[in-house]
């Protein structure tokens, strides 16, 4: 299985429409696909893709898994939107830190061990994620913290959307102690996949800052605003928006879907997996393949 999680320090840097729309990339070349998207805030990933409606409900959620203590079982929480299987954020996700914290001081007292940055690993071995889906990824936010450490202990690789800019480069510089501690708070190693400047208008310093990366850079990804906020409005991928909102396709923007379908075959590839269909690059009328 490929798993994943796109993270960058920076915020805004497009890190959950990246994690989206790869997401349905894999799933148009006939992957199955889960992503797990680990937000609290607003303006996440569930709401990219409108299952966020009872992210305030009294409801099972991700986070009662996390402490064991679900009330139903883990497909239940699964949505299907575009082809991806979604476990859609809620509302609890802000309090994860005291609900994980808590578990653990209770099974201390009892003498039994917690890891609080292993429940995500944990609950996605029990429902036998790594054998029913092809990839899987994880959308957690910018800021350290137990979101952030159960996703990359979950998935173990990054795929970073970067800024091609100094706060950019910051970003990525911070990554590598980042990753560098996390490695040793976690004790597993965790690889970079490839690293995606979004954003790109080819100026000297976005070159000069594109040479200095040193992750692997299969795709560079020019300023999109208008698709990506186009996607935000409809509540769905760009390969959708493109297909079903705009009124006529403009070359560029399906030059950017086969941006996605590039990146999504080479992740697969870092892996050994080959996806069964995968399409022509940016061939926005291949409909969704998984079953």
């Amino acid at each position: 299985m490929l798993a994943y999680s796109t993270y960058s320090e920076a915020g805004g840097v497009g890190k959950t429409t990246t994690a989206a729309n790869l997401a349905v990339a894999h799933a148009r070349a006939g992957l199955k696909p889960l992503v797990v998207p680990l937000d609290p805030q607003d303006g996440d990933l569930s709401r990219l893709f409108g299952v966020d409606e009872r992210r305030t409900d009294s409801v099972d959620t991700l986070v009662r898994h996390m402490i064991r203590r679900p009330n139903g079982d883990f497909d239940d929480l699964v949505r299907t939107v575009e082809g991806v299987d979604i476990v859609p954020e809620h509302n609890m996700l802000s309090d994860l830190a005291d609900f994980l914290q808590r578990e653990r001081d209770q099974a201390e007292a009892m003498g039994e061990a917690f890891g609080m940055h292993a429940q995500l690993l944990r609950v996605l071995r029990d429902a036998g994620v790594p054998d029913r889906y092809d990839v899987l990824i994880c959308d957690p936010p910018a800021t350290e913290g137990p979101h952030l450490y159960n996703a990359i202990n979950a998935t173990r690789s990054l795929v970073i959307p970067l800024e091609p800019s100094a706060k950019g480069r910051a970003a990525v510089e911070g990554l590598e102690a980042l990753v560098a501690g996390l490695e040793a708070q976690l004790d597993v190693d965790v690889g970079v996949l490839a690293a995606v400047p979004i954003g790109f208008k080819n100026t000297r310093d976005q070159r000069t800052i594109l040479d200095e990366i040193d992750y692997p850079v299969p795709e560079v990804i020019g300023e999109r605003a208008s698709l990506m906020e186009g996607c935000w409005m409809q509540q769905c991928s760009a390969f959708e928006y493109v297909r079903s909102h705009r009124s006529k396709r403009r070359d560029y923007e399906v030059d950017t879907l086969a941006q996605f379908d590039r990146l999504a075959r080479y992740l697969e590839q870092q892996v050994g997996i080959e996806a069964p269909h995968p399409p022509e690059p940016g061939d926005v009328d291949q409909e969704v393949m998984t079953a």
